[in-house]
């Protein structure tokens, strides 16, 4: 007997089985599903054709989603006074130097989705790396999150900056937006998202690149779509 909801049940009648659909289709299928009590999060999915066990097949990168995700981000930037504030005013929650690194180091906690530091904290900031490791938050030039540009950062981040990583097993997961947006602008975020991680295409990376590549809702189900 299935534990799956009515309305999961309902959603799911609306897909084919087996049938790849172009992105357009797929999005209308999302946005043509029971509404939920909550604005759900759209997300991709992609199987990449990688060899995680190979330094110089990792793939990650980054892309400014041309509408965002829906969602506000939190964040923080580890910089001196100078730069603090820029830092504000470009809109970050939590500025701070030694005093930021000295309070996370002591209390273990992260109030924050992102961290961003300029090139000159990043010495100060050894005590803490294992912390902000651990739950994905530590500053990385790949990612343009250490920068002496704190402000720039902090402003790109809030239009819809994000960045992406393979999973140990060759997966790439990411949030685009809501069920509450514009067909359109879904369609969009999705392009420009799968478009970035082709770029992030490792060059010793041989055959298939995309597997598969799925669309779905936080409580929906997957929507198998057609390479772009």
């Amino acid at each position: 007997m299935s534990n799956s909801s009515k309305r999961y049940e309902a959603a799911k009648k609306l897909i084919t089985p087996g049938k790849l659909y172009d992105p357009a289709e797929a999005v209308g299928l999302i946005k043509s599903q029971p509404a939920t009590k909550f604005d759900a999060s759209v997300e991709v999915h992609l199987r990449l054709g990688i060899d995680v066990k190979q330094a110089n097949q990792q793939v990650r990168g980054f892309v400014v989603l041309p509408n965002g995700v829906g969602k506000q981000k939190r964040i923080a930037v580890f910089c001196g006074d100078d730069k603090a504030k820029e830092a504000k005013a470009a809109g970050a929650a939590i500025v701070g130097g030694e005093d930021l690194i000295k309070e996370i180091q002591t209390t273990g906690k992260c109030d924050f989705d992102v961290a961003i530091a300029s090139p000159d904290m990043m010495k100060l900031m050894a005590p803490i790396a294992k912390i902000l490791g651990q739950k994905g938050l530590m500053p990385n030039p790949k990612t343009e999150t250490i920068t002496p540009e704190v402000g720039k950062a902090v402003e790109n981040l809030n239009k819809g900056k994000i960045s992406f990583k393979a999973d140990d097993t060759g997966n790439v997961h990411q949030m685009i937006g809501k069920v509450s947006f514009e067909a359109g602008k879904l369609l969009e975020n999705f392009t420009a998202f799968v478009e970035a991680v082709k770029r992030a295409k490792p060059a010793s990376s041989k055959g298939t690149y995309i597997i598969s590549l799925t669309l779905t809702t936080s409580m929906g189900p997957g929507i198998r779509v057609k390479t772009i």
